[in-house]
């Protein structure tokens, strides 16, 4: 079926609901206008994985024609300073459905022009242009960036079309390139491998950081992205405070102005809680839309959730007992706490959100939050959760969204019970169907699992450790894929600025930025093994030191 004025209206619906998503990108930043390539290639990711999630989509022509661009200033990509017969625009559609086709030549797009007469039409073309027009059009008027440009935007369009079944004119290249044809196919060394972590770093960066904006006023002297190479700066050494780091880095950027360490921390103070997290999540659709692009990613997988906490506070917290909330364990001490949800198994191990925890708040409601961020961005099968979580109303809320869960269960009096017997019949495993009360005679159904645990220090029904599942024991090997959010979180923490200040807003930042230079990394080290091995290990061959020294040398935001 065709495109409709209906089916064009919920594409650009879809969009506008989605509050991490701001369409078209040059207006949601002050680091794009409308010049911007970058900017224009997230625009079409955007449209793109609205548009064949319409089932009246069903080819890819149509969205090659109904592409908006008329925002588009293209006038800084045209090397020809004479008028001419085609503009910019038409020329565009034309060399990207040239491209989508994988056409290899002129001539076939003009032979295709000739017998659609109609297409002709619809994408303002007059008259069909000749193959040596066409020709020169590609390699003397378009720039080398523009050229790149319709290349990379072919191939998301190909591949958001065939992630959502629609047919394609040929087989998208899932294997991102980065122009670095000299290389062999042997096992790489440690020169190759940063030299591709250089140029990924550098392309990641520029896809992502553009998400981040201080909502500062016109004719700063300071430029925006110094901020965030600050902030990165501070990453790359533990402890580093941030007026201790903006007098180093005073030595070691290459720009002429950078930010004292007070104006730095005031700028970050002024954002809100609401805005950080929008931030966050605009950047990591961004960094989840280029690892989408290889067949090494898993986009269907399983997600852990788990809260952290900041190293004690031992200041003074009047005023701050809602947010300096205590530990984990049952201790006298007080500690800043951030919930967090990433991708674990066989998917790379991006944060997908972070959020502040606050006394008062159930671990339902952040649980449930969460989870909403989590959908909005990736497939979700599975949930693995700490025994923290161990609430009937979180599991049935899980249920609900019709997905499957482990949780360890804290053992009581039934559960050690249980687990003496299982201890004096030498049993392994086992395995109950269990109804958790939700109220108002309202019942959870979920799997009590028991297992003994191997190499345990106890000799008595201690070794048991009791599991919650939805969908019985075959999920319960999977939750050693939980270990993964807690190794995370180790390097999260050495990526954070150190600071005294009690400002909620400030430590919450610190600690996204830093989920967000880990998620980049790990980004980065997958996309740099798919380019030099075509496969994907899970332990890293880019360090996190060099892909936050990167970061700050090569990239836009340094």
């Amino acid at each position: 079926m065709a495109p409709t004025c209906e089916t064009r209206y919920a594409v650009f619906r879809q969009i506008a609901q989605q509050s991490y998503v701001d369409w078209p990108t040059y207006d949601s930043t002050p680091l794009f206008d409308r010049s911007s390539l970058p900017a224009l290639k997230s625009d079409v990711r955007v449209v793109a994985e609205a548009w064949f999630n319409q089932n009246e989509h069903e080819t890819v022509e149509p969205f090659v024609r109904a592409l908006p661009l008329a925002y588009v200033q293209f006038d800084a990509h045209d090397r020809y300073a004479e008028s001419t017969s085609y503009k910019m625009e038409t020329l565009f559609r034309l060399f990207l459905l040239k491209e989508c086709h994988g056409w290899n030549h002129e001539t076939t797009l003009v032979e295709y022009l000739t017998h659609h007469p109609n297409l002709c039409e619809q994408i303002g073309l007059g008259s069909v242009p000749n193959q040596s027009t066409l020709w020169r059009s590609w390699h003397h008027r378009f720039t080398a960036d523009l050229q790149e440009t319709v290349e990379t935007t072919a191939q998301t369009i190909l591949i958001k079309a065939q992630n959502a079944g629609v047919a394609v004119p040929r087989e998208p290249d899932r294997k991102l390139q980065y122009h670095d044809d000299d290389r062999e196919d042997s096992e790489p060394d440690d020169q190759l491998v940063l030299k591709q972590a250089e140029e990924i770093t550098d392309y990641v960066s520029h896809v992502v950081f553009p998400a981040f904006s201080l909502n500062r006023g016109e004719g700063c002297e300071i430029h925006e992205n110094a901020y965030w190479s600050l902030q990165t700066y501070l990453g790359l050494r533990e402890n580093l405070a941030a007026n201790e780091g903006a007098r180093s880095f005073v030595y070691e950027s290459d720009r002429d102005r950078t930010p004292l360490g007070h104006a730095h921390r005031e700028q970050i103070r002024n954002l809100t809680i609401a805005e950080i997290r929008k931030m966050y999540r605009q950047t990591v659709k961004r960094l989840l839309t280029e690892v989408a692009g290889t067949e090494q990613f898993f986009r269907a997988g399983i997600v852990a959730i788990d809260i952290t906490e900041a190293d004690p506070f031992t200041g003074d917290r009047t005023g701050n007992e809602d947010e300096i909330i205590g530990t984990k364990e049952n201790t006298d001490e007080y500690a800043y706490q951030w919930a967090t949800i990433q991708l674990v198994g066989n998917a790379v191990p991006i944060v997908l959100d972070a959020r502040p925890v606050r006394r008062g708040e159930s671990r339902k409601e952040i649980v449930e939050d969460l989870l909403d961020s989590a959908q909005d961005l990736v497939h979700v099968d599975k949930v693995l959760m700490d025994r923290e979580f161990d609430s009937q109303h979180v599991l049935e809320m899980i249920s609900q969204r019709g997905l499957s869960y482990v949780v360890p269960k804290r053992m009581q009096t039934s559960e050690k019970a249980q687990a003496k017997r299982l201890f004096q019949r030498g049993q392994d495993r086992y395995e109950t169907d269990r109804k958790l009360h939700l109220g108002k005679n309202e019942w959870h159904e979920t799997t009590l699992i028991y297992r003994r645990k191997e190499n345990s220090e106890h000799d008595d029904h201690r070794q048991y450790s009791v599991f919650m599942a939805n969908r019985g024991s075959g999920h319960l090997t999977e939750y050693g894929y939980r270990w993964e959010i807690e190794s995370g979180y180790k390097s999260i923490k050495r990526f954070m600025a150190a600071t005294t200040s009690k400002d909620f807003g400030l430590r919450f930042f610190y600690f996204a930025f830093a989920c967000l230079l880990y998620s980049i990394w790990r980004a980065v080290d997958l996309l740099v093994q798919v380019e030099l091995t075509g496969e994907y290990e899970h332990s890293p061959i880019v360090t996190a030191d060099n892909t936050l020294t990167l970061l700050k040398k090569e990239t836009g935001i340094g």
